[in-house]
């Protein structure tokens, strides 16, 4: 399916492939631009409301951070133990009484925050006194003031069971008013019995905190919405806390955002509103934000105009683009097209067009060009080695007859020497028959180790018949490396440096070794002489790697290292070593192969 797809496509020609894509570059664009028009307000609505999920959560957080804070004082006060000492009956004289009175009014003093400014948080402490034991205490609460206020049976705030029961829970809780003989003044208030945790039974007080709302308006505050609202409220929609002073209001919320919604945040968009309700069932709170439609909207045209004028600019980018491209891409492209379908392999080729940039157009219109000179010169290359290989092949047919003609003239006389009783003569004939004989091998590279000592067997005879020389050579092949395949004439030169440079003036007290072992998958040739001559073994290693300053020195065994990389790999070949009992030993290194034939 895809292939039938692109098909059409592949028929097109550059020309109306960029046109095609300036159309699918703008295309979208104005899609998007219709569409994000009909779809912007609801996609906006959205996304914002998420934005303010996220938002109301982390404002949610730093107002619950509050609350801990003032909870971990509320311990810290509750722990004192001026304060745990507090009780309503003894022997304590008045003095005393006045004195712890005023120590713990001085506790509570201390952690009020912002008293001197008036917007802060005020710590007080409600104890019940049926006695009167605090006679001289002042009795008329203030929200603004931390104290100690006692209370007696009649007098008692109608919210102070209730606290006692929760059993040193704290909460945040809305008071029209403090106790019967306080201000008449709303405030939010933090509220946590303080048990006695000596005895561990029994209620001492109620510690309060009044003018909370300031302190969580501080961070209700700190976010901006656009015209919107921000609440903290009870599970029943009282506003504990707000941006618009309506503490102690209770309000209305959608459908959907009630306190039997489950815990966590929700969102619900009506026509005229966003709101983002954070339930919070173990607190018993909840954090409401407002924001109306409108101020969004307002918003929204901005945008689209944003989104237009960006299509403009786009479609006018688009346009540059391609026109630019038209001009440096396609003008060359066209031309180089022109020149290749031309073209024809052998013919001259003209000279490569500049363009004075060197971008890849120029780089591909330079290397086509380059290209086409290459492969005529390659053609004519070709022509030339073809010449050159029929002239070779001609070459090597004339020189395979001279050696098989003297070969078989060696052999006829051999036979007369034999008949006329030239013995001597006779055998060296042989022996350089022989030679004759490896040396041609059917044309191979590659014979047995058999041919080859076989033919070192005969330069060795040859030379003592020549020279007369009486040295002792000794054989000791193991007989399952005879089969094993080595370049041929190989042997040969290394037994004639071991003959001259060794062996040769030494009469019959001169010795070659030749010995052949196989270990593993490596067959280790040996040619060793006891000549006392001391060798130059790192110019010989030199000679060996190419690395000799005088290139014409030791060409015959540097020319048999070769030759073995060559058919074996570099880990293959010869080396030169002291003998232990006086002279030289080389070693062929070879890998262990059979003859195929």
């Amino acid at each position: 399916m895809l292939s039938a797809l692109m098909k059409p496509l592949v028929r097109l020609n550059v020309k109306q492939q960029l046109i095609l894509l300036f159309l699918i570059m703008v295309s979208p664009i104005l899609i998007l631009n219709s569409y994000g028009n009909y779809k912007a307000e609801e996609i906006l609505k959205r996304h914002v409301t998420n934005a303010y999920v996220e938002l109301n959560k982390q404002n949610f957080a730093i107002i619950n951070r509050d609350i801990d804070t003032v909870n971990k004082i509320t311990t810290t006060v509750i722990q004192n133990p001026i304060l745990q000492q507090l009780n309503m009956q003894g022997d304590d004289t008045v003095l005393e009484r006045v004195e712890r009175y005023e120590t713990i009014e001085k506790l509570l003093g201390s952690y009020s925050q912002g008293a001197e400014h008036g917007d802060g948080i005020f710590y007080s402490l409600y104890v019940y006194d049926p006695d009167n034991y605090y006679f001289f205490a002042p009795n008329f609460p203030q929200v603004k003031k931390a104290g100690v206020y006692f209370f007696s049976t009649g007098e008692e705030p109608y919210w102070f069971d209730q606290v006692v029961h929760e059993k040193g829970r704290g909460y945040l809780m809305f008071t029209e008013r403090l106790s019967p003989q306080a201000e008449n003044m709303k405030t939010l208030t933090y509220v946590r019995a303080v048990n006695n945790i000596y005895r561990g039974t029994g209620t001492i007080g109620v510690l309060v905190v009044t003018k909370m709302e300031s302190k969580i308006g501080e961070s209700l505050k700190s976010i901006s919405l656009p015209d919107g609202e921000i609440y903290l409220t009870d599970m029943s929609n009282r506003v504990l806390a707000s941006t618009t002073n309506s503490t102690g209001e209770v309000i209305k919320l959608p459908e959907g955002a009630e306190s039997g919604d489950p815990e966590g945040t929700r969102d619900v968009i009506t026509d005229d509103f966003i709101y983002v309700v954070n339930n919070n069932h173990m607190l018993g709170q909840k954090l409401v934000y407002k924001v109306p439609v409108k101020a969004l909207l307002q918003q929204q045209n901005e945008m689209k105009q944003v989104i237009q004028y960006i299509t403009v600019a786009y479609a006018l980018f688009g346009i540059i683009i391609i026109t630019y491209f038209w001009r440096s891409l396609m003008t060359p492209l066209q031309k180089l097209a022109f020149f290749v379908r031309k073209f024809e392999p052998g013919n001259r080729v003209p000279e490569t067009p500049r363009r004075g940039t060197n971008d890849e157009v120029s780089v591909l219109i330079s290397s086509t060009y380059d290209m086409a000179r290459r492969l005529n010169g390659l053609i004519m290359y070709k022509y030339q080695m073809e010449l050159k290989q029929k002239e070779s092949q001609l070459q090597l047919l004339y020189q395979q007859i001279n050696p098989h003609l003297l070969y078989n003239t060696l052999e006829s006389i051999y036979w007369k020497s034999s008949l006329e009783g030239n013995v001597e003569s006779a055998e060296m004939i042989k022996e350089l028959s022989k030679l004759m004989k490896i040396s041609l091998s059917r044309g191979r590279e590659l014979i047995t180790l058999e041919e080859e000592l076989e033919h070192a067997s005969a330069y060795i005879k040859l030379q003592q018949h020549r020279y007369d020389y009486v040295f002792a050579v000794i054989w000791r092949i193991e007989p399952d490396t005879k089969s094993n395949l080595i370049p041929k004439i190989t042997l040969q030169p290394l037994i004639e440096n071991a003959i001259i440079h060794g062996v040769k003036n030494m009469d019959e007290d001169g010795e070659i070794i030749i010995s052949a072992s196989a270990q593993d998958d490596v067959i280790h040739i040996t040619i060793e002489d006891n000549g006392y001559k001391q060798a130059d073994y790192e110019a010989i290693r030199q000679v060996l790697n190419d690395e000799s300053p005088n290139p014409a020195s030791g060409y015959g065994i540097r020319n048999i290292n070769q030759r073995v990389h060559l058919h074996f790999g570099p880990d293959y070949g010869i080396s030169y070593a002291p003998r232990r009992e006086g002279g030289t030993v080389v070693t062929v290194k070879l890998p262990k192969s059979e003859n195929q034939e």
